[in-house]
């Protein structure tokens, strides 16, 4: 590989170096600038296991230095567990989202002097580079009541039983790390920085699925009304577009166009009998 100076950059066997092109910002609103890094990568087959995304950044971090020879801050992203549970390392990575921890180097940039181009998410606020503020998501799950309704941690029994048919779809949804992947290839998701505009906007795939999920819990239903309510109002269920982007790019392959099927059915059927009961 030749640098532009024109002479021959060395490599040792098995090692390449990978240009990564970062979109840096403040804050939100802030200007954003990009800024570029040479990471020195070692190939699988040398027996060092695969860098990933995250292992390139820290690297960045200990070594903030451009490929033009400036100086500059580390930049700042989010993550946790680094094996693809915690959904905190969602970024868009060569143009597609998806999770930072297992998007491995040696399948993105398989080739010396290869460029990985690194945005955050465009759909939620930035706090700063590649880390991005996911409250909307959170404060949405918190409206429809994402959780099973337990008074107190003492002894209650025997739960309900389940079929093994139910447990195997609510083990599937149970699976969503709330990464926010599906929010950000939804065309009807759109960015809402103001929290005043978060009721009237639409949920989103991971939140419908989450209703279902606990719509599904023998105990959990308990709260099946309170779901369905939220879900039949402005940006319910019904402004799903119908895109199927959610689908494709979830990390998990959650089976989220069924399940939002499956909670418009349910809103349906839920109005009906408000209609007719007048409640």
């Amino acid at each position: 590989m030749s640098n532009a100076n024109g002479t021959t950059k060395k490599t040792t066997a098995g090692s390449r170096t990978v240009r990564f092109r970062i979109k840096r910002q403040e804050a939100h609103g802030k200007p954003s600038r990009w800024e570029e890094f040479d990471v020195p990568v070692q190939s699988s087959a040398e027996g060092s296991g695969s860098a990933n995304v995250i292992s390139c950044l820290q690297w960045i971090a200990a070594n903030p230095v451009t490929v033009r020879g400036e100086q500059t801050t580390p930049v700042t992203y989010d993550s946790g567990c680094l094996e693809e549970v915690c959904g905190s390392c969602t970024m868009v990575i060569n143009g597609k989202v998806r999770q930072s921890c297992s998007c491995l180097i040696d399948e993105y940039a398989p080739n010396d002097g290869d460029t990985i181009t690194l945005e955050p998410m465009s759909k939620f606020p930035v706090n700063r580079d590649l880390f991005v503020d996911r409250s909307r998501l959170f404060n949405d799950l918190k409206r429809i009541n994402a959780w099973v309704p337990i008074d107190g941690t003492y002894h209650l029994g025997a739960g309900p039983e389940e079929s093994p048919e139910k447990q195997q779809t609510r083990y599937k949804l149970s699976e969503c790390m709330s990464c926010g992947c599906c929010l950000e290839a939804c065309p009807q998701y759109t960015l809402e920085d103001d929290e005043d505009k978060w009721e009237g906007s639409f949920v989103g795939a991971a939140v419908i699925s989450q209703a279902r999920y606990f719509n599904l819990h023998g105990t959990g239903k308990e709260l099946e009304k309170k779901r369905l309510d939220v879900l039949s109002q402005k940006g319910g269920v019904s402004d799903c577009g119908n895109a199927q982007n959610c689908v494709r790019v979830c990390p998990k392959e959650i089976p989220l166009t069924e399940s939002i099927g499956a909670m418009g059915r349910s809103v349906t059927v839920h109005k009906i009998k408000e209609f007719f009961s007048g409640s």
